[in-house]
């Protein structure tokens, strides 16, 4: 029998199953189309980015690792990219950081970028039927330091703010040009090393330069908020906490991004959902998988992303709810790496729509505590896997671990070639 009409097979049986506890797959399947994963630019080389002035590093960003194929500029992250699609299911966008920008060999400050640093982007996403996302880019300058928005500096200050503003003015024409907001990440890595006694001074001018930058408003971006436990040689103190941004974000109506691997590795970024659902207009996410501390590790399906898929569909939060990946690893294939890490958080959000709910709320609401932990162990071993390869075979992309040997063809051809 061929592995097509296995897979049909064990989908119609896994359907029925399915039936049995009151959930229909074909809703499932048609939900999880609709969910959009923001692939991050910046798996594909490693947080290089394209604005020649030397990326100094820094800020807690490091890719580790040197495996061969690594892309060395625009084009070939954008064939990788379109390889990548060919490989994973659903309509994605693509999230770019401000040092990406299609600088043409040119040197271009970061208090100097605009939109039309970014048109030939928007224009090959159009062609791509992809949506754009956006982020500022406080790291590996010669300005960053230890302190960006919220130096005293008042030079240096004005600097991040200034390139802060101009991302939003870009996001601003993306999100027109594509007809869907642009999500506008802000994530400045500022802290200090060792103790400090001036906390509250710091904040007070993240404050103020927060405030100074949004002060124009826009209608096609949206602009959310990302906080960090902590950065490399910045351990002792991080202004942008989650704490600063979520009163920050709840008091302005902004977004809040929540870093799976920027929280202490006790905690459950799962249970923060329905807290921030009640506060903020929205919620995005970077899904990654920290290793004792935020080592941006490549997604995978463990319980730490599918509680958090499961709270959010739980919450029939998928309106509200923005999904994207946030993670580095240039110690193995790159494009292994992207669909690794897409196919995860997918598979998760299918384990969370395929949840009996409506049966597990029923218990819930009459005290049936024993029934409803039984139907919650119950539900990890019904048969989604099946619903997955369906969803693989309906999107036309290889089945199960079949796409192992597509990566490997595209680094034979083109990656091992660079």
């Amino acid at each position: 029998m061929k592995k097509n009409e296995l897979v049909q097979k064990s989908y119609e049986i896994a359907k029925e199953r399915y039936q049995t506890v009151g959930v229909d797959v074909e809703k499932a399947l048609e939900d999880l189309q609709k969910i959009s994963v923001s692939i991050h630019c910046w798996q594909a080389d490693d947080v290089t980015g394209f604005e020649n002035l030397g990326n100094l590093g820094g800020g807690g960003i490091q890719a580790t690792g040197n495996y061969p194929g690594k892309a060395r500029n625009i084009d070939e992250i954008r064939q990788d990219i379109e390889k990548v699609l060919t490989l994973v299911g659903g309509s994605h966008r693509l999230n770019l950081h401000a040092i990406y920008g299609d600088f043409e060999g040119k040197v271009v400050d970061r208090d100097e970028v605009e939109a039309s640093h970014f048109t030939s982007w928007m224009e090959w996403a159009k062609e791509k039927e992809l949506k754009l996302d956006f982020n500022s880019t406080s790291f590996g300058h010669p300005k960053s330091g230890d302190l960006t928005l919220a130096n005293p500096n008042k030079e240096i200050r004005d600097f991040w703010i200034e390139h802060t503003k101009r991302c939003r003015a870009i996001s601003e024409e993306m999100g027109k040009f594509q007809n869907d907001p642009c999500i506008m990440n802000l994530w400045i890595h500022d802290g200090m090393k060792d103790l400090t006694v001036n906390r509250y001074e710091y904040r007070k001018i993240l404050e103020q330069s927060l405030d100074e930058i949004f002060a124009t408003e826009y209608k096609n971006m949206k602009d959310c908020l990302e906080s960090k436990l902590f950065g490399i040689g910045l351990e002792s103190y991080t202004v942008g906490s989650h704490d600063f941004y979520l009163g920050y974000g709840a008091k302005k109506q902004k977004i809040v991004t929540l870093d799976t691997g920027h929280f202490h590795l006790t905690e459950s970024v799962a249970d923060k959902i329905s807290s921030l659902l009640l506060f903020t207009p929205e919620i995005m996410l970077h899904v990654s998988r920290p290793i004792r501390w935020d080592s941006d590790h490549v997604t995978i399906l463990n319980d730490d992303v599918t509680d958090l898929a499961k709270e959010i569909v739980r919450a029939n939060a998928l309106n509200r709810v923005h999904i994207g990946l946030d993670y580095f690893d240039a110690s193995i294939n790159r494009l292994g790496a992207y669909v690794i890490g897409i196919c995860a958080t997918q598979k998760a959000f299918l384990q969370g729509l395929l949840e009996p709910i409506a049966q597990l709320r029923k218990y819930e609401e009459n005290g049936q505590y024993f029934e409803r932990l039984a139907l919650l162990e119950e539900a990890k071993v019904l048969p989604w896997n099946a619903v997955w390869d369906m969803f693989c075979l309906k999107n036309n992309i290889a089945i199960g671990e079949d796409y192992i040997a597509e990566v490997q063809q595209y680094e034979k051809e083109v990656t091992s070639k660079r």
